[in-house]
């Protein structure tokens, strides 16, 4: 783990994003062949896949919002968070994103856009009632860093080819191969294309996984270098981790969806389930922010 000296791009990270990005454009490439090679006609496959990412690039993060029952405040409605992000902002060097809160008891916090000077950084009701100042200053830290990182840019696109292949997925087992049984080279075709989606699914899905995991613990150490206080953001982690046992499993669910966005899963998986979380198990984070205390108190120290 790098020595927490100053806040910077973490070069683990932008690797990371980088072969991700290229391994998921060369799936899709192969997966817009197998879209032509089974007779869909190019200029739709362009139309709906350049629609749907425009779609995802420019209003995911207004959808999102509107999921989460969130809305953007003013410096008037919430001056301490606002006060909190503009502190936070001067000491990482970013533009101020917008500040955003969501109406309900879930303790969390995300951020969401495509670049620093368009982001929105969100913070729930739950957290802000459920932890002290500084704790959440470790919070908001982390999902800044997430800002700085433009990992929120990548898992968007990420996203975007998932739910391409996902589509195809849906729809195909829905309709069938769309063809008579005299048509064998269509049935094999679509057969192929299906083919095909599955395993772009399931890569994506994967390299999601991975960068999801790791963003994490990028994040976590931002934070920890932008307020020199891992020990608050562990404290933090720790709350709402309980504070999600009060939560109702339906509420939870209906969370879900922007799992891969929050500082902690709405839900946890055990078991198997527990291997295709999208961030690492909580006492991983809690042990790595403990050891970059120990290196700031040493720091200290010399």
């Amino acid at each position: 783990m790098p020595r927490p000296q100053s806040f910077g791009k973490d070069t683990g990270l932008q690797l990371r994003m980088t072969v991700t990005l290229f391994l998921l454009g060369l799936v899709y490439v192969v997966f817009v062949v197998a879209l032509l090679g089974a007779g869909v006609n190019g200029a739709t496959v362009a139309i709906i896949a350049g629609g749907l990412a425009v779609l995802q690039l420019f209003a995911s993060d207004k959808l999102a919002l509107a999921a989460m029952g969130a809305r953007v405040v003013t410096p008037e409605e919430a001056p301490q968070l606002h006060a909190m992000i503009d502190r936070l902002c001067v000491q990482a060097d970013l533009p101020k994103p917008r500040v955003a809160v969501a109406n309900t008891r879930m303790p969390n916090a995300f951020a969401l856009g495509r670049s620093p000077k368009s982001a929105t950084v969100c913070a729930t009701t739950g957290i802000m009632e459920l932890l002290s100042p500084a704790e959440l200053e470790g919070v908001m830290a982390h999902e800044l860093t997430h800002v700085a990182n433009r990992d929120v840019l990548v898992m968007t696109l990420a996203g975007f080819f998932a739910t391409i292949a996902a589509y195809i997925v849906q729809f195909g087992f829905l309709f069938g191969g769309g063809g008579s049984y005299g048509d064998d080279d269509d049935n094999a075709s679509f057969f192929v294309l299906l083919l095909v989606s599955v395993v772009v699914y399931i890569v994506s899905f994967l390299l999601m996984q991975a960068l999801s995991r790791y963003r994490e613990f990028a994040a976590d150490r931002g934070a920890a270098v932008i307020t020199g206080r891992p020990s608050a953001l562990a404290s933090a982690l720790t709350k709402i981790a309980s504070g999600m046992h009060a939560i109702p499993q339906k509420d939870l669910r209906a969370a879900s969806e922007l799992n891969a966005f929050y500082i902690f899963p709405a839900g946890v998986g055990k078991g198997i389930a527990g291997l295709f979380a999208t961030h690492p198990p909580i006492e991983k984070r809690i042990a790595a922010l403990a050891r970059l205390e120990s290196q700031l108190q040493g720091q200290v120290a010399a």
